[in-house]
């Protein structure tokens, strides 16, 4: 494909993305299609000779769009916001059109210098003092997973220029929420802790961690012979979106000498709010952060903001120096190969600049803001409703429910729960998530899709208590 090829069916390419952004209303929220179907209907191997483009545009509205679960539509109310925002999304394009790589500062200056500056800007945002230094992550798996690679290296004076952990005397401890997100135990298995080595301390009635646990915890392993090494503490946990009181952890951090890494990847975005900041009182005691920008902020996946407070020790654990990649100005300069586990780096900040700007911040507060409105008046709903319960408090954009019949527990009411919330993603009409919590079956209701406004939340309501009389 020559330019003006690519002039041509790029314009078409921005008016389906328009059209699919205009109409999507009119879809059916989660996928209609078995497993299998697209792979039946793909050739076995790919063409000899090259298709003309609007072929294959045409299998993408014949073959892929029904294939898709719309995380833009009005009425997803699953898993978490994954908005993309369309100054966002021409970011994205814009990036892959440019092609360029961060290999270093010297091999596209200002991929790496919009970095800073960017992810800077939205430091302040979010309340986090100068002390701290940021860099774009692809997801929090990967900055959780950095950051306990960096809490393994600090607890064992950088073992990894020695034996590494095999050559360790004592087996390091890591200590996070049972309500912590699953990538935490990827992090800490990959890091090469070990599943044993987990702690996973116990929560309050609210679904957060409880200080006096941990603290018993650390001690118990200091009298076994044991070393601790992190915690990771969260704010906004993914079932119930609890958050864990920073200050009280930070402070039995500070006191053993432990890492402290906070998973935000969600509600960090809140945090431009400052009558959400309260979430945070005590992250300046933390080691590492990692916010989602991607998620409920609304740059489009994939984009995970990991902040440190001591940036020379990242670097020395992330640091590679090839000589190709060398330059004059190295001492002069960020060169963001050393923040992270890649070498290269895709221009990931234009599509965070360009929301900045195109939106402002008194643009994002106000969706937020409206965003929590809509959960307090569907948990309001839900509160004055006999047969309906709440199960954790509503702090952000996530509801937990359960519907509860008069009589109908354990297995029984399990069975109830999941197949009206299969009901109700099987009619296309709505998207929610079941999971489970203490050990029994309910829907999490998450609200912050783009184009979800009260009159969607409140149609939401309607349709929950139709499905569930079957």
């Amino acid at each position: 494909m020559n330019p003006e090829e690519f002039r041509k069916q790029g314009h078409l390419l921005i008016d389906r993305i328009a059209d699919y952004r205009s109409n999507i209303a009119e879809r059916p929220v989660m996928a209609q299609v078995e497993p299998g179907y697209l792979k039946a209907a793909l050739p076995a191997t790919a063409p000899t000779q090259g298709e003309p483009f609007e072929r294959i545009l045409d299998d993408v509205d014949q073959l892929l769009m029904p294939g898709l679960s719309h995380w833009q539509h009005p009425d997803f109310f699953g898993y978490f916001p994954s908005n993309g925002t369309l100054s966002s999304v021409l970011g994205d394009f814009l990036s892959t059109g440019l092609g360029v790589l961060g290999l270093s500062w010297q091999s596209s200056p200002a991929l790496s210098e919009l970095e800073e500056t960017s992810v800077d800007w939205l430091r302040q945002m979010i309340g986090l003092s100068g002390a701290w230094s940021g860099v774009i992550q692809d997801t929090a798996s990967t900055s959780t997973l950095v950051a306990l690679i960096c809490a393994r290296e600090r607890a064992s004076d950088y073992a990894l220029v020695r034996g590494g952990l095999q050559a360790q005397s004592k087996p390091l401890m890591i200590y996070t929420s049972a309500q912590a997100h699953s990538s935490v135990d990827k992090a800490a298995l990959l890091a090469g802790f070990g599943k044993h080595n987990i702690r996973y301390i116990e929560t309050d009635e609210a679904f957060a961690m409880r200080p006096e646990a941990l603290a018993r915890a650390i001690e118990q392993d200091l009298a076994a012979g044991l070393q601790p090494c992190a915690i990771v503490a969260t704010t906004g946990t993914t079932a119930t979106t609890a958050v864990d009181p920073l200050q009280p952890i930070g402070v039995i951090a500070r006191a053993h000498g432990l890492w402290l890494h906070v998973d935000s990847a969600m509600a960090g975005s809140a945090m431009i709010l400052p009558e959400c900041r309260w979430m945070w009182d005590g992250i300046e005691q933390a080691d590492s952060i990692v916010v989602n920008a991607h998620k409920w902020l609304g740059v489009a996946f994939d984009c995970s903001l990991y902040f440190v407070r001591d940036p020379q020790h990242l670097i020395r654990v992330m640091s590679t120096n090839p000589s190709y990649l060398q330059s004059a100005v190295d001492s002069e300069v960020k060169n963001l190969r050393d923040w992270g586990i890649p070498l290269g780096r895709r221009f990931r900040a234009l599509k965070l600049w360009f929301m900045l700007r195109s939106e402002g911040v008194e643009g994002l507060q106000q969706r937020l803001r409206r965003d929590l409105e809509n959960a307090q008046w569907l948990a309001q709903q839900i509160e004055g409703a006999g047969d309906w319960a709440l199960l954790a408090p509503v702090q952000l954009q996530t509801l937990c429910i359960r519907h509860q019949p008069a009589g109908l527990e354990g297995e029984a009411l399990d069975q109830h729960t999941r197949a009206w919330a299969d009901r109700l993603n099987a009619s296309g009409l709505a998207y929610v998530t079941p999971a489970t919590l203490q050990g029994q079956w309910m829907v999490r209701i998450s609200i912050g899709a783009l184009p979800t406004e009260r009159e969607h939340v409140q149609r939401l309501w309607q349709r929950l208590q139709a499905v569930v009389l079957g």
